[in-house]
């Protein structure tokens, strides 16, 4: 299955009087929701969708707590999750604290298998699908 893209054309934001260039862009075909993705998971497994899907819901739970107890929390050949923060800079060290924290990302690392499967992708123009 190819992968679709559209055609965009943006300036660049650090020089104003460049040109604007044409970019290919990753266009989605669809969202996939958790009871459709654990249907597809069950038909790979033994479980069955609705086993499948509270094995999802845990899995989230059980990966969101670790995350919150500090955790990098590595699934398998997808890639690992970790949380990384914004903030602000302090001249001195005295005056770090938690209040320069300013929001709390969470970072996903795809593992080196994942990687060398997305480079065997192919990719077709967004317009065919109209």
């Amino acid at each position: 299955m190819p992968l679709f893209y559209k055609k965009v054309q943006r300036g660049n934001p650090s020089n104003q009087s460049a040109p604007k260039l044409w970019y290919p862009i990753l266009k989605s075909i669809g969202m996939v929701k958790e009871k459709q993705l654990a249907k597809l998971l069950a038909d790979e497994t033994t479980l069955n969708p609705k086993e499948a899907e509270m094995a999802m819901y845990q899995l989230l739970k059980v990966v969101v707590n670790l995350l919150l107890e500090g955790h990098t929390v590595q699934l398998g050949e997808l890639g690992s999750f970790r949380l990384t923060a914004r903030s602000e800079g302090a001249e001195t060290e005295a005056e770090v604290n938690a209040n320069r924290i300013k929001s709390v990302q969470v970072h996903f690392t795809s593992s080196e298998a994942l990687r060398e499967q997305i480079k065997k992708a192919v990719f077709k123009d967004a317009t065919s699908l109209q």
